[in-house]
C-alpha cells in the first residue's frame, strides 16, 4: 500500500512537471471547480455561465466582455474521456423553453470545456493576434467535498462526532434509539448491518431536506453505483476496541476502505487539479430553517475550504508542491428572491457567515471573495402598498401552482451578528423574526440577440474567477 502511494504520487509529480514546462507553448487552461451544497444552484449556474459567455451582452461586469477582448466563444470536446460530459445543452434548452422548468440537480461529477478567443491588451497588442483561453468546469457534488475531512478521522472519531451531531436534528433520535438497541460486538450480522445503515441514511436524508449542511458521508445521498454495496453499509456506533468478526469490527473496517476507495481517488483525480473554484450557498435557505441551520452551515462551510490547498500558482510551486487554489469565490445564490434594497444584507451575512473558513484561505495566500448572485433572475421587481407603509417585494411564478405572487421574506438584519449570535448560542428559533422561503419557477424568457439569460451579478463573479486570465 505504501508503495502504491509513493509511486501514485511520483506519477503525479511527473504530470505536473509536464504540464509545467508545457505550459507556455500551449494554450492556457483555466480549471473551474463549481460546487455547493445541495439546491444552491450548481446546474443552473454552469448553464446560465456558459450561455452569458456564448452571448455576452448582459456580461459587462467583465472587462474582457466589456471590451470586446472576448472574439468568440465556444464548447469543444472536453480533455477527460473518462468522465461525463455536462449536459450543456438539454440543461439550456430546458431553462429556455416557452414554459421553462428547473434541471435536475447534480449527481455526479461532469465536466465542460468552453474556449475563447481573446486579443491581448497592453503595450504590446498590437504584435499579436487572439490566443484562446481554454476554460474547465468541473461539476461536482457538494456532498462529496465534505467527505474529504473525513481523511483526517479514524472510524471511532468520525463516530462520535456523528452521534453526537445526530442529537437533536431530524430523524436523528430514532437513529440513536436504534444504536441503543445494538451490539457493536456481537458477530457480523449482514441484514443487522444494513438495518443500521439504512437508519443512519434516512437521518441523513430527513436533515438535509431540513435545511442542515454538514449531512456526510456524502455518498449516503448520493450513492450513484455504490448503492448497496459494502462500502457504503456502515454507520457510526459508540465505543472501540471492537471483537474480531464483530459488527463493530467491519463498520470499522468498511469507513476506512470508503476513504481509500472512494474519497481518496476523488481528491486525488480530480480535485486537487482545481485552479479557481466557487462554492454556491443557499444561504436564504438556512435562515428560513433556522439558528441551528445556519450555524450547520457556518461550520460546515470552514470544513469545506479546510479541503482546499490555497496558494499561487507560481511557476516553481507547481513543480514542487502540486496545484493550488488560486481564488475561491463564495456566492450566496438566490438573490432574486430579495428586493435589491436588501442584497447588501445578505452579502454581508454571507462574509459573516463564512469569516473563518475565509479567514483561512486568506492566511494561506489565496484570493478570497463572497457576494450575493442569482445566476438566473425568476422575479420582478415591486413596491406594493402594506398597512404600515410602502413594502419592497419580488414578483414570480410559483413552483408549486404556476401562479403569479408577489414574495417578501422578511427583512435581514444590517448587523449580520444578529443572526450569527442566536446560531451560536443554540437557540432553536428566531426571536424576533420569521424568515420566509418560497419556490419561484423559472420565468419565460425573450432574449435579444446577442444576450444570454437575465442573472444578477454573474459577470462579477465572473470577473472575480476568471477576468485576470482574460
Amino acid at each position: 500500500m505504501v508503495i502504491g502511494a509513493i509511486a501514485d504520487g511520483i506519477a503525479r509529480s511527473v504530470e505536473t512537471v509536464a504540464d509545467t514546462v508545457a505550459a507556455p507553448f500551449s494554450d492556457p487552461v483555466i480549471r473551474l471547480g463549481v460546487t455547493g451544497l445541495s439546491r444552491a444552484g450548481k446546474t443552473v449556474f454552469i448553464t446560465a455561465l456558459v450561455a452569458n459567455l456564448m452571448n455576452r451582452g448582459r456580461m459587462p461586469g467583465l472587462r474582457a466582455a466589456a471590451t470586446g477582448a472576448i472574439q468568440t466563444a465556444y464548447l469543444q470536446p472536453q480533455p477527460d474521456d473518462t468522465l461525463p460530459r455536462f449536459a450543456y445543452e438539454s440543461h439550456l434548452a430546458q431553462l429556455t423553453a416557452q414554459k421553462p422548468s428547473w434541471p435536475d440537480g447534480t449527481r455526479h461529477i461532469s465536466e465542460l470545456r468552453l474556449s475563447l478567443k481573446v486579443q491581448p491588451s497592453g503595450l504590446l497588442s498590437g504584435l499579436s493576434g487572439p490566443r484562446t483561453v481554454h476554460l474547465d468546469i468541473v461539476d461536482y457534488p457538494g456532498e462529496w467535498l465534505l467527505d474529504l475531512a473525513l481523511l483526517d478521522l479514524d472510524y471511532a472519531a468520525w463516530s462520535a462526532a456523528a452521534l453526537e451531531r445526530a442529537k437533536g436534528r431530524p430523524g436523528g433520535d430514532d437513529y440513536l434509539a436504534q444504536v441503543a438497541g445494538a451490539d457493536a460486538n456481537a458477530a457480523l450480522d449482514e441484514p443487522a448491518a444494513q438495518a443500521l445503515a439504512q437508519g443512519f441514511t434516512a437521518h441523513l436524508q430527513a436533515s438535509r431536506a431540513k435545511g442542515f449542511s454538514d449531512c456526510s458521508p456524502g455518498r449516503f445521498l448520493l450513492p450513484g453505483d455504490l448503492a448497496g454495496s459494502p462500502v457504503l453499509t456502515f454507520a457510526p456506533l459508540p465505543g472501540g476496541n471492537f471483537a474480531r468478526k464483530s459488527l463493530g469490527r467491519e463498520f470499522e473496517r468498511r469507513f476506512e476502505s470508503y476513504k481509500r476507495n472512494v474519497v481518496r481517488p476523488f481528491f486525488r483525480d480530480h480535485f486537487a487539479r482545481i485552479d479557481r473554484q466557487v462554492v454556491l450557498v443557499d444561504v436564504l435557505g438556512a435562515i428560513h430553517a433556522g439558528p441551528p441551520a445556519v450555524d450547520d452551515l457556518r461550520q460546515a462551510m470552514a470544513d469545506i475550504l479546510g479541503a482546499f490547498r490555497p496558494g499561487r500558482n507560481a511557476f516553481l510551486t507547481r513543480i514542487f508542491a502540486g496545484r493550488r487554489v488560486e481564488k475561491i469565490l463564495f456566492a450566496a445564490t438566490k438573490a432574486d428572491h430579495l428586493h435589491h434594497t436588501q442584497h447588501p444584507q445578505l452579502t454581508a451575512i454571507t462574509q459573516a457567515l463564512l469569516r473563518d473558513a475565509k479567514d483561512r484561505a486568506d492566511f494561506a495566500g489565496a484570493s478570497t471573495a463572497a457576494m450575493s448572485i442569482a445566476a438566473l433572475r425568476t422575479t420582478v421587481e415591486e413596491t406594493v402598498d402594506h398597512r404600515d407603509g410602502p413594502l419592497d417585494v419580488v414578483r414570480g411564478r410559483l413552483l408549486e401552482n404556476d401562479k403569479q405572487a408577489a414574495f417578501y421574506p422578511g427583512a435581514l438584519p444590517t448587523d449580520p451578528q444578529h443572526l450569527l449570535g442566536p446560531a451560536r448560542a443554540g437557540a432553536p428559533k428566531w426571536l424576533d423574526q420569521d424568515y420566509q422561503v418560497m419556490r419561484f419557477a423559472p420565468a419565460a424568457l425573450t432574449l435579444n440577440p446577442g444576450d444570454g439569460p437575465p442573472h444578477i451579478r454573474l459577470d462579477k463573479a465572473a470577473e472575480i474567477l476568471i477576468g485576470d486570465k482574460l
